[in-house]
Order: structure tokens, then sequence, then C-alpha cells
């Protein structure tokens, strides 16, 4: 990794701690408008690489550019949402006018009186002679007086009022309605500042006369299961045409066989354990069904401790819709509904963070996300590697100088081997073995597998 031009660092999001951004609830709420009254953006979309795949990374160079040669998105720091900071429409739209002038109220009382301000002739300067607007009543950034609220709370209390004055109504001369009453503040206070969980964005119940359907099935790939063969067609298709206007390759390219091979067969043995998800372990296809066809596929492995993305496939004319950004979305919210009936799936894995590689930052996105250290193996929070990523491509991210690999490769003589249909300790292959050593080839493939997998995992030799 320290020889390359772009280090490829394994990424993995904490899913059980997961917390949109702005930006996340932005592409959610523009799915669920699109969904819900079909409505369209009119901003057009930002091209978001969502692939795990790594085949654009190879293009991606670490050399100093100037800047005239660097785009406004390369500059924006990692950590900087790039949501717009307006108010979503269909909160505007309920808003009173009392509160917009509530609005306004707390905007003036912050401000200096300009107009006071303006310099006249044969009058002192306006710096001697600046007049500030007293805070009103309640307001203001008078620390003697209850702090500026916000127009979003004041409806909150004005409906809990509302809710208070009915259950009066009903409530009126009994014991209970003093209770009751504090039980409601109390609730209300709890989920006033309470910050909502990706579920509350995704699954929203849509209106009966809703102009769209979305639909999200799981299909398992390999072995390919009834439900796979019988969209295999349409999926290819999407796949082809995504290739084509996305990657720009040429059409004899994303043939059926190269599909098949790089997103469809699978070396993982497909396991349905009681304690484990119901769709079982192994390689899947998460299709999005739209209005009755597919409009995206999402590439996934499902693992005892994580979900893995591999790929990300769709129909270049729901762009707009910011499909990569939502499937990962959709797949961390998947990992969490897997966690219910199988406790110790949590991670959601995201494939390689390439720094060095602008168009793959992105994955960096999705927080809590550790990166594994690629000397001592220990996961470490993002926020801890970026600064050093910053000062080097390549990077030791755990700042213990004597910590190593605990699992590193103790006896090479244990390894496993399978040589002629017969599986051996590297020790007795060694042996039987005849011409030069190849126990440098060996040791390299240890090193990197480690010793425990090198004592499960077979290495075959001819």
């Amino acid at each position: 990794m320290n020889q390359t031009c772009c280090p490829q660092y394994t990424i993995r999001c904490q899913a059980l701690r997961f917390q949109t951004s702005k930006s996340h609830k932005k592409v959610l709420k523009k799915m669920l408008k699109f969904i819900s009254k079909g409505d369209i953006s009119k901003a057009v979309s930002e091209e978001e690489p969502m692939d795990s795949h790594i085949e654009d990374a190879v293009s991606c160079s670490f050399v100093h550019r100037s800047e005239s040669h660097v785009s406004e998105a390369e500059l924006t720091p990692l950590n900087e949402d790039h949501a717009d900071v307006v108010e979503n429409e269909d909160e505007d739209k309920g808003e009173t006018k009392e509160e917009v002038n509530v609005k306004k109220a707390e905007l003036g009382s912050l401000q200096i009186c300009g107009d006071k301000d303006a310099a006249v002739p044969g009058e002192p300067s306006p710096s001697t002679k600046t007049v500030h607007a007293p805070p009103k009543p309640g307001k203001g950034a008078d620390l003697s007086k209850p702090p500026c609220r916000k127009a979003k709370d004041i409806r909150k209390e004005r409906k809990l009022q509302k809710l208070l004055q009915n259950q009066r109504c009903t409530l009126e001369g009994s014991p209970l309605q003093a209770e009751h009453q504090a039980l409601l503040l109390q609730s209300s206070k709890s989920t006033t500042n309470q910050p909502k969980s990706i579920e509350d964005f995704i699954f929203v119940p849509l209106p009966d006369d809703a102009p769209h359907k979305l639909e999200v099935r799981v299909v398992r790939s390999s072995p390919p299961s009834s439900q796979f063969k019988a969209t295999f067609q349409e999926s290819y298709q999407v796949y082809k045409r995504y290739q084509m206007v996305i990657h720009k390759d040429p059409p004899d390219k994303p043939t059926i066989n190269q599909f098949t091979r790089f997103l469809c067969d699978s070396p993982l043995e497909p396991e349905n354990p009681p304690n484990g998800p119901e769709c079982g372990y192994g390689s899947f296809h998460q299709q999005y069904w739209l209005d009755g066809k597919i409009i995206a596929v999402g590439v996934i492995d499902i693992l005892p401790y994580c979900v893995s993305s591999v790929y990300l496939y769709y129909d270049p004319d729901y762009s707009f819709l910011s499909l990569g950004v939502y499937s990962a979305l959709r797949e961390i919210a998947f990992t969490r509904q897997l966690h219910e009936k199988a406790p110790d799936l949590c991670f959601y894995y995201m494939g390689f963070y390439i720094h060095s590689c602008p168009k793959m930052r992105y994955k960096g996105q999705y927080r809590p996300s550790d990166l594994l250290c690629p000397e001592t193996y220990v996961w470490t929070p993002i926020e801890q590697c970026l600064p050093l990523l910053e000062l080097s491509k390549y990077s030791r991210f755990n700042q213990d100088a004597k910590a190593v690999d605990e699992d590193h490769i103790k006896e090479l003589g244990r390894v496993r081997v399978l040589h002629k249909r017969t599986i051996m300790p590297y020790s007795v292959y060694k042996k039987r073995r005849k011409g030069p050593s190849d126990e440098a080839s060996v040791q390299q493939y240890a090193s990197l597998v480690g010793q425990t997998c090198s004592e499960r995992m077979l290495l075959f030799r001819s």
C-alpha cells in the first residue's frame, strides 16, 4: 500500500449509531416527494460515484495540481454538508404570518439600526453614535431573558396546547386531569429535540393516491434463486445501459458473461442458520422497483457480522434521484433491520476508502465510520485518520509505535496447502516439493492473511 499512488483503506460504517446528515436528509426527502407527489427536483443532480468497485480509482493520482485544475467540489472539506440551509418546503407552507413576524423580530433584535448609523454632514462619526435596538421581551441576546425560539418549536407548543385544551374539555373535573397533562408535557419535551432516525425518513406512510410506488426486493444471486432468474434479463439491461452511459463503456464490453462473472457469481456459500436473518447469508441483489420496473440494483454480501456493499448500477434516466446516495442509506437501514434478528450483524462495509482520489472520498461522509490500520489491522475512527492522510497518502493509523499485528504469522509450517488434491501443512509440502524453494511467496501470502486465516484457508500449490 505504501508504494501505490492510491492506497486503499478498508472502511466500515457503524450502522447502529448512524446519523443522517443534512445532505442525506435532502436525498431521502427528494425521493419521498417524487414518490408521494411526483415532484422532480429542478436542480441538476450532482454526479455521485457510489460504486464500491474501484475500477475508477486507477486513473486517480496524488500529484499536485494547480488551483485552476481543481474543481470546487474537490476543495470542499470532507465533513462539510452540501445541503441547502433553507428549511423544507413542507414546513414553510405550514408557517403562519405570526410565526414569520416572530422570526423577523428575532433577527431584528440582533441587528444594528443601520438607518440611524448613516453618516450625516456636520454630525459626529457613526462609530461614536451607534444605536442598538433593544431586545424585545422574551427574545434577543439578553442573557437575563429567555433564549430565542425556533418557529418549529412554537408550532409544536401550540399543537400541544390545543391537545391539552381538548383533553381539558373531556377530563374536566376528573382527578386524572393534572396527571394526564403532566405526562403529555413530559412526553413532548422528551421528543422535541430527539433527532430522527434513518427509518423515520425511509418508512413514511404514503397517500393512497401517490403517483409512484417504490419497492425494494432482496433476491439471492448465488446460487440464483427463482426470482433472480426471472428478472435476470431486465437487471442486465439496466447494468448494460449504466456502464455505457455512466462509465462510457463500448456496447460490446458489458456482455452477459462479463456481467455474470462480475456481479452474479460468488465464492460465498449460502447459509440459513436458525439464529441468522430470514434471507440467510451469502450474495444477493437488492432490486429497486419503481412502478413495476427495475431502476437500480445494489449488489451486496450478507455476512454474520456485516452487510458488504459490492456494486451499484442504475438506470441513468433516474440520476436526478441521487440513487447512489439513496441506495447506500437503504443498505444501512437494511443492516439495522437484519441486526434485530442477528445481533452480531451491526456493520456496513463500503469497500475501500481512497483519500488520494477525490472521487472516492464520499464514503467518509457516512458517520460514524472507521478505517483499518494497514499495519496493525486495528479499526480507527475516520476523524483521527483524515489529518494523517492530508499529510501523506499512506499512513499508519495506530499511533502506538510498539503495537503490531496480533495475528501476524508465527509458524509458517502450519499454513494449510492443497497439493495434488491433498490437504497438508506447509511443513510437509516443503519436504515433498521438488525444485526451487517457494518459501518467500508463501511467507508473503501468510503475512497478508494472518496466522488464523492461513490455517483455515487452502493455498493451492501445483
